[in-house]
């Protein structure tokens, strides 16, 4: 039985936070020993909402690579690769625009989702529209059978295999529809109870320093009726313990204690500060040696863009077939 394919990506904002990690990077870590794996660096789909203004584009690219690498993605077991250096995405996305119905796009629930939540932005282009069309040639273009999603993606994914079915009904069978991997991901909420957000100012990032995140955990929300320590408390609804239950091993012990009244919120944020630090410092310690080496990390995502090339170009010679467009010739030195 031939191994399956999995596609996954991220557009580059810069350093990531734990929600990035638990969210995805955690399970890509895991599914680069069990499929073959192709991770992209999303370049061309940042541009969708940032396009006025790109000068952050290419420092947030080697960011979250360096966060890639250090959290143990490994280019000897997968494929990392930035979607900008591989031309046939592009293509790709061109050619299912001329057979994808326009309906189609503006039911996918967060286009509009997107269009409230950044009305700061003009998101009335083109581009905007056609993202998740460009998310279904990302995953098209290496045959992906197995797509890693929140159950927030999974829209996302249907218009994919609708997109397949389409394409495949037209003009010949060319490309499997791909099948979600859904995961179980722990909720992280930042440090103010809202969900973790760079733009909310409440990410505890991978990259923090020690004091950093001493500083921060000293910051997050508890209970507001636990005053005193000798007070019980409602751990479910505190951000510390939300914490605890993903670094601390004696977290039920504490969720005890708290409703018990026998432990107060500057020791459990006391503990919170040293096993979070524990379980962040062999990140920090990776992302340090890749910092000192970056024309290493470059030449990484320069070689896996060269094999995505590859399997990405042979994937467009047969689109181009099943259409009955002619594929170009080699150009042959002169």
């Amino acid at each position: 039985m031939a191994i399956e394919t999995v596609l996954s990506g991220m557009r580059p904002s810069g350093k990531l936070h734990l929600g990035n990690y638990f969210g995805a990077l955690a399970n890509w870590v895991n599914l680069q020993k069990q499929y073959r794996s192709f991770y992209m660096v999303a370049d061309w789909h940042a541009l969708t909402s940032e396009y006025g203004d790109t000068s952050a584009v290419e420092s947030n690219v080697w960011d979250m690579v360096l966060d890639w690498l250090s959290c143990g993605l490994d280019p000897a077991q997968c494929v990392i690769f930035r979607q900008s250096w591989v031309a046939p995405h592009a293509e790709l996305h061109l050619l299912l625009s001329m057979m994808t119905p326009l309906s189609w796009l503006e039911r996918v629930p967060t286009y509009k989702e997107q269009m409230q939540e950044m009305k700061n932005r003009d998101l009335s282009t083109y581009g905007f529209l056609g993202y998740p069309l460009l998310q279904s040639a990302d995953i098209m273009l290496y045959k992906a059978t197995r797509v890693p999603v929140g159950e927030d993606q999974l829209a996302h994914l249907e218009l994919t295999r609708e997109v397949a079915r389409r394409f495949n009904h037209l003009y010949g069978q060319v490309f499997p529809e791909p099948q979600a991997i859904l995961t179980k991901t722990p909720k992280v909420p930042g440090t103010d109870g809202r969900k973790m957000s760079k733009s909310y100012n409440n990410a505890v990032l991978l990259s923090d320093s020690a004091k950093d995140v001493e500083a921060k955990v000293k910051t997050m929300y508890t209970d507001p009726k636990k005053i005193r320590l000798d007070d019980k408390g409602h751990p479910e609804g505190c951000v510390v313990y939300a914490m605890h239950t993903l670094y601390t091993p004696e977290a039920k012990d504490i969720e005890g204690r708290c409703k018990a009244g026998t432990i107060g919120c500057v020791a459990c944020k006391k503990r919170l500060t040293e096993t979070l630090n524990a379980g962040l410092e062999p990140i920090r310690a990776e992302r340090a040696k890749w910092a000192g080496k970056i024309q290493d990390v470059k030449n990484i995502i320069a070689e896996g863009s060269k094999k995505a090339t590859a399997v990405a170009s042979a994937t467009m010679a047969d689109a181009r077939g099943a259409v009955k467009l002619a594929i170009p010739p080699q150009e042959t030195p002169r």
